[in-house]
């Protein structure tokens, strides 16, 4: 019903910036709140931002709050993901996902893109 696909370069120093974009298919994007997710290696997955329908909510995990920017927009399908001042502990693999309401619980999102692996070198 809803197809993602993660787009982004994967490895960036200490320091840097990066814009990860997630593209859409299927079904009306604009009908489905977004969210970020990470996993890093022998950690569970860990919630980074979601972001309402229309983008006036957006809630962030307290390890990037301050650093990372949650945006979306609905004419081209695609949700983003700025990521600023990373850090090597900000490695991992990042999945965006689409469900019905704004959550923080990965099981809450019904469509889920394959991930793309982001590596912060220091």
């Amino acid at each position: 019903q809803v197809q993602l696909v993660e787009s982004g370069v994967g490895l960036v120093q200490a320091g840097g910036s990066l814009r990860l974009s997630c593209a859409a298919s299927g079904r009306t994007f604009s009908s489905y709140p977004m969210g970020w997710f990470r996993r890093a290696p022998g950690k569970e997955r860990e919630f980074v931002a979601t972001i309402s329908l229309s983008g006036g909510t957006k809630y962030y995990g307290d390890s990037v709050k301050g650093r990372f920017t949650i945006s979306r927009d609905n004419a081209k399908n695609t949700v983003y993901l700025q990521m600023n001042s990373l850090e090597p502990e900000d490695t991992a693999v990042y999945y965006c996902a689409a469900g019905r309401y704004v959550a923080v619980n990965s099981q809450d999102y019904k469509y889920w893109g394959q991930g793309t692996q982001v590596t912060v070198s220091s």
